[in-house]
């Protein structure tokens, strides 16, 4: 029988530290075969991601990402989950989108921070004030507990109005600043040209980038690529398909042998002094979905 989850029937079930040791356990099964599909209308774009984990199970995600939805009112990104058992195929649910993204985006920005801010963060700056910063400051309150959270955006009302529904919260205006004073930076937005300059980041920053999922859109500069040790969640998703590392790369800004590790090789997410500067890209990828829907599936059926 298959299961439907609701954003609202599985959401306070979840814990943000569980889901990181989940993400990190399906690392340690076989490696997933993936398959990504895009097809875009200008400026509109169905994106379709499947994966398949031996012994976890398959998944597609498919997502609609309509950028004028903005202007009537409606949510720009939309889709659909569905979750296959691995022994027989079977449906077993169907999982709402937004739910599964939620909790994947964060959760896949959380396991590298966990092993790679410093260990004492002071505050922790987000760069964006749309959904995905909204789960972010949920996430590293589980990880980060008590460390202050500013958030600075380009619109200020918008920050504002974020900062509102997160008690504790506050809004930078001036973002050099911001940068300079953060111990964990978090990039959040749709840019397709770099808004974190490197000459704004000090040691001992861990800098996490998000944004960016296609090949003309970067958060960060040059200047912070080359001055940092660099990682990422996944290389067959990033690599050849984000431009965040591949311009750079194809550039020859940085080289293949400067990014570390992806989560495959998780015992290199380390640091290794405590003046040093991290950056790891979060391309996500459906084989984090399935790692995601399948946690999901059976804390609701516990």
């Amino acid at each position: 029988m298959t299961r439907i989850i609701d954003f609202a029937e599985a959401d306070s079930r979840l814990d943000w530290l569980a889901l990181v040791e989940a993400l990190a356990a399906g690392h340690d099964l076989p490696k997933a075969d993936i398959g990504d599909t895009f097809l875009n209308r200008s400026p509109d774009t169905l994106l379709s991601r499947a994966a398949w984990i031996d012994g976890l199970g398959a998944l597609v995600k498919t997502a609609t990402i309509f950028p004028g939805n903005a202007k009537h009112g409606v949510v720009g990104i939309n889709g659909g989950v569905c979750l296959y058992s691995d022994r027989t195929g079977q449906l077993e649910a169907l999982l709402d989108f937004h739910l599964v993204t939620k909790w994947k985006t964060a959760g896949d920005s959380l396991l590298s921070a966990l092993r790679l801010a410093p260990k004492n963060p002071s505050r922790i700056l987000i760069i964006g004030a749309g959904t995905v910063a909204g789960s972010m400051i949920d996430a590293y309150a589980a990880g980060f507990p008590g460390v202050p959270v500013s958030i600075w955006n380009r619109t200020e009302a918008t920050a504002q109005t974020l900062c509102a529904g997160y008690p504790g919260t506050s809004v930078a205006t001036d973002l050099p600043a911001a940068v300079a004073e953060a111990d964990i930076i978090c990039c959040a937005t749709m840019s397709t040209a770099p808004v974190l300059r490197g000459e704004w980041v000090q040691p001992g920053t861990h800098v996490d980038l998000i944004g960016a999922y296609k090949s003309d859109m970067r958060e960060a500069d040059d200047a912070l690529l080359r001055k940092a040790r660099l990682f990422l969640d996944s290389t067959d998703t990033v690599i050849g398909h984000i431009g965040e590392y591949t311009t750079p790369l194809q550039e020859g800004v940085i080289s293949r042998e400067d990014i570390i590790a992806d989560y495959y090789d998780l015992p290199l997410f380390a640091r290794h002094s405590e003046d040093e500067i991290t950056v790891s890209k979060n391309g996500g990828g459906a084989h984090l979905d399935l790692m995601t829907a399948r946690y999901i599936l059976d804390q609701v059926a516990a």
